[in-house]
């Protein structure tokens, strides 16, 4: 089994995505974060404070995203519930989202 930071990434948003496990993730990571027992001891200068900041900077973009998401979603919602408007819409085509993929 190869390790490697982006199957860390993946496997860390899969599992907030997942609202089953999203609270628990969050509630694990911040107890990680306040406990004094890290993979790399915070008592070291620099070094001990790399996984912390990995990790909150994770929490931050997930978490952020799916707030963006969710509010996306509602946003698209509401603009489905009121047939009444008299603004007419000036596209008429759809947006699509992909993920970037680096070539090497």
């Amino acid at each position: 089994m190869k390790f490697s930071i982006q199957s860390l990434y993946t496997w860390y948003g899969d599992l907030l995505r997942n609202p089953k496990y999203r609270w628990w993730a969050i509630l694990g990571t911040l107890v990680y974060l306040a406990s004094p027992i890290d993979i790399l001891p915070d008592f070291i200068p620099v070094v001990g404070q790399i996984d912390d900041v990995f990790l909150l900077t994770l929490l931050v973009s997930e978490v952020s995203g799916l707030v963006i998401e969710g509010w996306k979603a509602r946003k698209g919602d509401v603009g489905t519930e009121a047939p009444n408007t008299t603004e007419a819409s000036t596209s008429n085509g759809s947006t699509i989202d992909v993920d970037a993929v680096s070539v090497k």
